[in-house]
């Protein structure tokens, strides 16, 4: 098998997206378009992965620069179309004679099985791409085919006459070639058409004329459907969303209310998880095996091991790992915090930067007080302990095993094991001092 390169197209202007952030940065499944095409360049196994991005978006170069460094971005400067834009790379590519797939960063439901048929075509062909039957091929280039169903040329849609017009075959600007002839094949592009641009589908013509074979590979042209505005974005998000709770539906996870589930890209729940209706998953979250999520939590960057429980309105942050049998309930918030097995925080609490040992139970509206406005300090309580309601843990600050601390403290020093630790003052009580309070606003007794 040759080896493999991908250059991504990520230089267009966005401007339908009506939005100061480039297009491609938009997120699918909480993750970036560009990110989404470069994942899937690396599970085709390509060894070098070039994105070409625009001078007007530096925002796109840096983040493909911060992911495949300096040799994975290059700059179209200015833009001239699309295969103005592949020649961009070259430069980069000048060493590569294996085979190069040319995507576009702003398809984000299109996979590497998807992509894959073109290098298996490769055998049989120099050039190969990927078409789709639209069912409204208004705005795209048309694949047209001569006797005996040969690829001759790709029309785009400003140029193409009524006959091309009625053509539904059409192109979604993926392709593959070797690099050697890639390259070949551009240098003799021309900007004599409507926009006066290079096309990068004017390579198909120029190879039929040079006597290169070229095929067409078929998609869904769910798999190949591009973004290009707000609205088209939702419908991305849309369909990935109901790919992914498919998924897990199929593999044995419950959900009553599946529609209103939100899921990320690399979201992981085991078969025989519960997760309840408007449940939010951030990036980074995994759920194991007979765990329960509750309505209306949100969890990002969390690990919710066996047979937990999380909900309802629980919200998980960076960092939190909750134990097996572990319970975090309403209104309450874990973020950084490693809760051992069968620990409870049910009720309207804050626990952050720490530990919660096993069995231990957090009374409600217990707060982990970790910030002090320029850094963050840590929590460790220890197994079978009781944090009365109401307290306050002032960290740092360490709660020994079986300690008990009582309801409404704050706790500024360590507690030993065993201990009962109180910090708050006496109780004091004066008669009367409610009535003569009450006289003296002139209200009666």
């Amino acid at each position: 098998m040759a080896e493999r390169a991908a250059i991504i197209l990520a230089a267009g202007q966005g401007t339908r997206m009506r939005s100061p952030l480039p297009k491609v940065l938009h997120k699918v499944g909480a993750r970036t378009l560009l990110d989404r095409a470069i994942d899937v360049a690396e599970a085709l196994g390509c060894a070098r992965i070039v994105v070409v991005a625009g001078t007007h978006s530096p925002a796109v170069a840096e983040h493909a620069r911060k992911r495949l460094g300096d040799n994975g971005v290059a700059i179209q400067d200015p833009p001239l179309g699309t295969g103005h834009a592949v020649r961009a790379a070259e430069s980069l590519l000048a060493d590569f004679d294996g085979d190069v797939v040319i995507t576009t960063a702003d398809a984000p439901l299109l996979d590497a099985e998807t992509i894959a048929p073109l290098f298996e075509a490769r055998s049989e062909a120099d050039l190969t791409l990927l078409g789709f039957d639209a069912a409204d091929p208004t705005p795209y280039g048309r694949l047209i085919f001569g006797a005996g169903g040969v690829l001759q040329r790709i029309v785009e849609a400003k140029d193409a006459n009524p006959d091309e017009l009625k053509v539904k075959v059409c192109n979604s600007g993926v392709l593959a070639a070797p690099a050697p002839l890639l390259f070949k094949l551009l240098r003799e592009l021309k900007n004599d058409n409507a926009k006066g641009e290079y096309y990068l589908t004017d390579v198909v013509g120029i190879a039929r004329d040079r006597r290169f074979e070229v095929r067409a590979v078929l998609a869904p042209e769910q798999k190949v459907l591009g973004v290009n505005s707000q609205v088209e974005l939702a419908g991305a998000e849309g369909l990935f969303q109901a790919a992914r709770r498919r998924a897990l539906l199929e593999g044995g996870v419950a959900m009553p209310a599946p529609d209103t589930v939100m899921l990320s890209w690399d979201t992981e729940i085991a078969p025989g998880v519960t997760v309840e209706p408007y449940v939010v998953f951030g990036p980074g979250v995994t759920v194991e095996a007979g765990a329960q999520v509750r309505a209306f939590s949100h969890l990002e960057g969390a690990v919710v091991r066996e047979g937990a429980i999380v909900g309802p309105y629980a919200r998980l942050r960076p960092g939190a790992d909750i134990g097996r049998g572990a319970h975090v309930g309403n209104f309450c918030e874990v973020k950084n915090v490693k809760m051992g097995e069968g620990a409870k925080v049910n009720h309207l609490s804050y626990v952050g930067d720490g530990s919660i040992g096993a069995r231990t139970n957090i009374g409600a509206g217990t707060i982990f007080c970790n910030y002090d406005g320029f850094s963050k300090f840590e929590t460790h309580v220890g197994e079978d302990a009781f944090i009365g309601s109401d307290s306050a843990l002032v960290a740092p600050v360490k709660v020994g095993d079986r300690a008990y601390v009582a309801t409404g403290s704050v706790i500024t020093e360590d507690v030993a094991e065993d201990a009962l630790a109180i910090a708050r003052q006496r109780q004091v009580e004066k008669p009367g001092w409610a009535m003569r309070f009450r006289a003296s606003k002139g209200k009666k007794p």
